[in-house]
């Protein structure tokens, strides 16, 4: 079975994914982060692919392992001082930060996840799924909940499979 990332357009052959290393911790990550958030940390992965190259699988891996930790514990620590991160607020801090992306604030491929955690910084708790983000010209836009790829479904099926 092939997939294609709906993010870089990779595409490689399921078999592939779960032989390598990389690939496979990327997977089993991305299934303990799955649902909105994990959507939204594919389009943010992203941000750290160069211009002229595809993002290597151990990258992703390594990418991903730096931030389930905190996404897990729904916090995170930012100039010695903790912030609580509920999975809204990484929702909202993802939008900003593909906003800023798009909107040629942000320059990529990105190097570490300091811009995410500082923009996580200026979270206001309280809000719902679908609060309203500030564009960088000060005007409200609408973070909604994208439908769900057909990579990220083929991935739920897998995992559905190997739990059995």
């Amino acid at each position: 079975m092939r997939t294609r990332c709906p993010n870089c357009g990779t595409t490689l052959s399921l078999d592939a994914l779960i032989a390598h290393d990389g690939a496979r911790e990327a997977l089993g990550i991305a299934f303990k982060m799955s649902g909105p958030l994990g959507n939204a940390l594919v389009r943010y992965l992203g941000l750290f692919r160069p211009e002229t190259r595809e993002l290597t699988m151990d990258r992703v891996a390594k990418l991903l392992g730096e931030l389930l930790p905190d996404v897990q514990a729904q916090r995170i620590k930012r100039d010695r001082q903790v912030y609580e991160a509920p999975p809204e607020c990484w929702l909202w801090a993802i939008e900003q930060t593909l906003t800023a992306r798009e909107n040629g604030k942000l320059v990529t491929p990105l190097k570490g996840h300091g811009w995410l955690y500082q923009v996580m910084t200026q979270y206001q708790p309280g809000a719902s799924s679908s609060a309203l983000a500030l564009a960088p010209e000060g005007r409200s836009v609408s973070v909604s909940p994208r439908k769900e790829s057909q990579t990220v479904s083929a991935m739920s099926a897998l995992e559905a499979r190997i739990r059995g």
